[in-house]
């Protein structure tokens, strides 16, 4: 005789298994269509990215200014005006001394060439100089082979570079509304989650102080990184140490690839400049650089906001360099972050409001205290229950406060 419904055929175990493999269907397949929609948005998508965590780094002196009493308008410009200054200054000091360091370098790699090229001659190898020429011909040989690709891709870099500059601007007008207008942006976002609106507004906060602190963390542990290793390739006196410092402050944004990159091309450059000994010199000090910048300064500055193991870490940019390149492994760790500490504020409740007052006085004739009429609201000393927005029900208070578009003196 078969059991009345034919769910009863399927163990309760397996029927969970399977109700679970549904959900992380349908959930792929929104990931994979929405990773689909940013990969065609890469233009607009990218430049917003940046804009946030930039906004997230440059808010602190926006805060400040409009706290000591600036209206928010001068706040912005002012803080905008810092940042490009700033970005402006180090990239005229780097691009002045690189062009006056460059022919030193060339002297010097030239010099080092030559004794490479004798070491080999009179070194242990004992190679001969027709087999030297003839090593040095066919990378020449190579090179040239590659030329036109080279040339191709030169060719293909300027035609992005009016991209480029287009995602700049862009970059800037969403960074300059963000720091103005942040505060009313997120509160007309809440009004289209009507009930879910606390839920998601303590998801963003949670997610904007991670977003924050890691990234001005990583800004304090860059500039602390580049600033050693630029004093370090500055008493070897390589050249251009001032713009490998800025390579290697800026590669320290991308957890572990971009260090390796940064140390590689520095410890090439020392090489062709100052020798092998003062490149194995260098490399060692490289390393105990970055061994005390992971032990130490990031569990003290980005410690509180990021606490992921080295593993995640690999994967998290593994697969964002697989999605969307360099750029993609660079944002990779914030967004894991950011999603890591705002998803827990989803799921939890709201914590439940504390019961109202009871009032037991007694009515002067000995009766039962009197009791408010159907529908004249609720009892006094009882609050009303918020809505969703954190209006009282019932009622509308203005706009302003954490997203009300009411304020007048914000523009």
């Amino acid at each position: 005789m078969l059991p009345d419904r034919p769910t009863k055929l399927v163990p309760p175990v397996l029927a969970k298994m399977a109700a679970w493999c549904v959900c992380l269907i349908l959930v792929g397949v929104v990931v994979y269509f929405f990773a689909l929609v940013i990969a065609r948005l890469t233009f607009v998508a990218l430049p917003v990215a940046i804009a946030l965590l930039l906004t997230a780094l440059l808010f602190p002196l926006t805060n400040s200014l409009r706290q000591a009493g600036m209206r928010p308008i001068y706040a912005t410009w002012l803080t905008m005006l810092v940042a490009l200054t700033v970005l402006i200054g180090t990239g005229w000091l780097v691009g002045a001394r690189a062009s006056e360091e460059f022919p030193n370098l060339v002297t010097q790699v030239q010099a080092t060439a030559r004794d490479v090229q004798e070491w080999l001659i009179t070194g242990p190898l004992h190679l001969e100089q027709a087999q030297i020429t003839a090593y040095v011909d066919e990378i020449a040989n190579l090179v040239n082979t590659q030329r036109n690709a080279i040339t191709g891709t030169v060719l293909s870099a300027g035609a992005a570079a009016l991209e480029v500059l287009a995602s700049i601007v862009l970059l800037l007008f969403v960074t300059f509304f963000l720091l103005k207008d942040g505060d009313r942006i997120w509160g007309w976002f809440l009004r289209g989650f009507g009930r879910m609106a606390p839920r998601v507004d303590r998801a963003g906060r949670a997610a904007w102080t991670t977003l924050s602190h890691y990234v001005q963390g990583t800004v304090a542990v860059a500039a602390v990184h580049g600033l050693i290793m630029g004093i370090v390739l500055a008493g070897m006196g390589v050249p251009l140490w001032a713009p490998l410092a800025v390579l290697i402050f800026f590669a320290s944004f991308i957890p572990i690839v971009g260090i390796f990159f940064a140390g590689t091309v520095a410890t090439l450059v020392t090489l062709g400049a100052k020798g092998l000994v003062l490149a194995l010199v260098f490399l060692g000090i490289l390393i105990v650089e970055q061994q005390l910048e992971n032990h130490v300064l990031q569990p003290l500055i980005v410690g509180r906001a990021l606490n992921f193991h080295p593993l995640a870490i690999i994967l998290v940019l593994s697969i964002g360099g697989i999605l969307a390149g360099i750029a993609g492994a660079a944002v990779a760790v914030p967004v894991a972050a950011v999603l890591y500490r705002a998803l827990p504020e989803l799921r939890h409740e709201p914590p439940a409001l504390p019961p109202p007052p009871e009032d037991h006085a007694e009515p002067p004739d000995g009766g039962e205290p009197s009791r408010p009429a159907p529908g004249s609201g609720p009892p006094s000393g009882q609050d009303v229950p918020p809505t969703a927005g954190g209006t009282p029900a019932g009622g509308e208070t203005e706009p302003g406060g954490q997203g009300g578009e009411g304020r007048t003196g914000d523009r």
